[in-house]
């Protein structure tokens, strides 16, 4: 019964072997038993903590930007010991969160155009905060892209105005 119950949970999706373990004892499996089922699984490779962690990490941090604080937090609600969350979040180097934080921003920057500056940090930096992300980083990587959009937006007001053309007459061009 306990063999049945976990191949139908890991058909569904992979699990930890903290996750599995609660399934079998919501469905009344002995401990005893569940221990040795679970410790065949692991034996042949179909129950792996490690490889769920550095799984979840390669998924979560591209799929959704995920900072290693959220990444670990999520992580260790699964079950995955301590040691194994440190060695998955190794995958994730302080460059790479900080380009996933940019991307985030960016991505959002558009939806808060009209609104003012203390409004778009606080809601950027906050995106940012739920996602895992420092203060710190947070407030650099949205000060950096605030003032990356002004200058760029300078940059085609200039461009914009060097153009001798008289927009006006443009209407009339059919006519």
């Amino acid at each position: 019964m306990a063999r049945t119950i976990v191949l139908a949970q890991l058909a569904v999706a992979p699990k930890t072997r903290a996750q599995l373990a609660a399934v079998l004892a919501r469905r009344g499996v002995p401990e005893d038993a569940a221990e040795l089922v679970l410790d065949r699984f692991a034996d042949v490779a179909l129950v792996d903590d490690a490889a769920y962690a550095q799984a979840w990490v390669r998924s979560r941090h591209a799929g959704r930007g995920l900072a290693r604080r959220a990444l670990a937090h999520e992580l260790r609600a699964r079950g995955v010991a301590d040691p194994l969350v440190s060695e998955a979040l190794e995958e994730v180097s302080d460059a790479d969160e900080e380009t996933a934080a940019r991307e985030l921003v960016r991505r959002r920057l558009a939806a808060t155009a009209g609104l003012g500056v203390q409004t778009r940090v606080r809601r950027l930096v906050g995106m940012l905060a739920r996602k895992g992300y420092s203060g710190g980083l947070a407030i650099r990587v949205v000060r950096s892209e605030l003032e990356a959009e002004r200058e760029l937006g300078l940059h085609e007001t200039r461009v914009l105005e060097s153009l001798d053309v008289d927009l006006s007459d443009a209407s009339r061009v059919g006519e």
